[in-house]
């Protein structure tokens, strides 16, 4: 049962980043790019084609898939501080 809750608020959470991306490509507010990115990030892990896609966008815009990739780290490095955890664990 954990698993499966697991899997629906990631599926959630990535489709609110890709509906908060799309209205934000409409708004000079928002970063629409920005979260269309992160929302694809997160659906990677569920759907072949969100992790097509972001391989096809890491191959064509090589730069800032290393970027990415830093901040994936950093962000990574961070919630693990948040939870507790220590780089061994």
């Amino acid at each position: 049962m954990r698993t499966f809750a697991k899997r629906v608020v990631v599926q959630i959470v990535g489709w609110v980043f890709i509906l908060v991306g799309i209205v934000g490509l409409f708004l000079p507010i928002l970063q629409g790019v920005l979260f269309l990115l992160i929302g694809l990030m997160i659906l990677s892990t569920e759907y072949a084609w969100a992790h097509h896609l972001l391989s096809k966008i890491r191959q064509r815009y090589p730069k800032l898939s290393d970027k990415v990739d830093q901040a994936a780290q950093k962000a990574s490095q961070w919630l693990r501080r948040m939870a507790g955890q220590t780089e061994a664990d």
